[in-house]
């Protein structure tokens, strides 16, 4: 498996002279690693790191919490369905959890909540300039760790034309989003939740003749009014922006956009002009998939503990 998932770290890139090429440099800041690296050497230093958490009170004994009371109503509201994740899933956060693209995904979501206390966000939208970039795959692995902090998760497969997270998962044929846009109930269906991941999804069903069509027809906006109230966190893995204009109307609906691209295989002008197709204030950051620069060969040396 190809070293994936680098934050794009490059900040000497050149400048084209249009608004949106500091949205690279922008990308660059959100993911920048030098934060995280700081407190694991804190830590192997047997320095003591100091992090922030809300306070909390303890309830009695058997009694639940609003937030626990919460996750068993999902359980029960949801059916819950087995996955076949293998190795050539490529789902890291499951079947690799100590690897260094495990560890990238884990760093990305700690970026997430943390860009969480400055600004209004839980629902965030994957996307990618072009196809084959990777996203579905950035989009299942984030879901999974976002969801190991005890957190409710709903992963939506929001690509109606090509959907394929549910057969990363090793799942059959499910009703999922396009059919319950296609039919005219008002309570939310079509969700299940993974045992496993520990997360809930939504697939997206049978392909409709007429997606753009259907997610502008008003029930999507309803229907993710009623998930924000369920759900702590919402992934959306989008279309890609060229050629299609599915991911604008998902992008009106989220709060905040990562962009996949694929070294190798993302044009410069490519993502330039994907760029210029979003909003400044919606991009989030940058994703670069596929990256053969990272020190994955020492990467067990830094951050294993000291032999004794």
């Amino acid at each position: 498996m190809s070293r994936i998932f680098d934050a794009l770290q490059r900040s000497g890139v050149e400048q084209t002279g249009i608004e949106h090429a500091d949205m690279l440099s922008v990308a660059t800041e959100v993911f920048e690693a030098a934060r995280a690296h700081r407190l694991t050497d804190q830590a192997a230093a047997g320095q003591p790191v100091v992090t922030q958490a809300p306070l909390a009170t303890t309830p009695a004994a058997g009694a639940k919490t609003p937030e626990q009371k919460k996750a068993a109503d999902l359980r029960a509201e949801f059916p819950c369905l087995e996955i076949s994740a293998t190795p050539a899933s490529r789902l890291v956060f499951l079947t690799a959890p100590d690897s260094l693209a495990a560890e990238k995904f884990r760093f990305l979501g700690v970026r997430l909540r943390h860009l969480q206390q400055s600004r209004p966000l839980k629902k965030v939208l994957i996307t990618s300039t072009i196809p084959e970039e990777g996203k579905s795959l950035v989009s299942a692995n984030l879901t999974g760790v976002l969801a190991q902090r005890s957190q409710k998760v709903l992963l939506i497969e929001g690509d109606l034309r090509r959907p394929t997270l549910a057969q990363q998962f090793g799942l059959g044929r499910l009703a999922g989003l396009g059919d319950w846009l296609k039919g005219d109930r008002r309570t939310i269906t079509n969700i299940y939740r993974l045992d496993g991941p520990g997360f809930w999804l939504m697939p997206a069903g049978d392909p409709p003749t007429n997606p753009l069509e259907l997610m502008q027809s008003g029930r999507l906006s309803q229907l993710m009014e009623g998930l924000v109230t369920l759900f702590d966190w919402i992934i959306v893995d989008s279309p890609p922006l060229l050629p299609l204009a599915d991911t604008t109307v998902w992008a009106r609906l989220t709060d905040g956009t990562l962009l996949i691209t694929r070294e190798g295989k993302t044009q410069k002008r490519q993502l330039q002009r994907g760029l210029e197709i979003l909003k400044k204030s919606d991009l989030l950051g940058v994703v670069l998939n596929g990256s053969t620069t990272s020190d994955s060969e020492n990467y067990y040396q830094r951050y294993s503990p000291p032999q004794k």
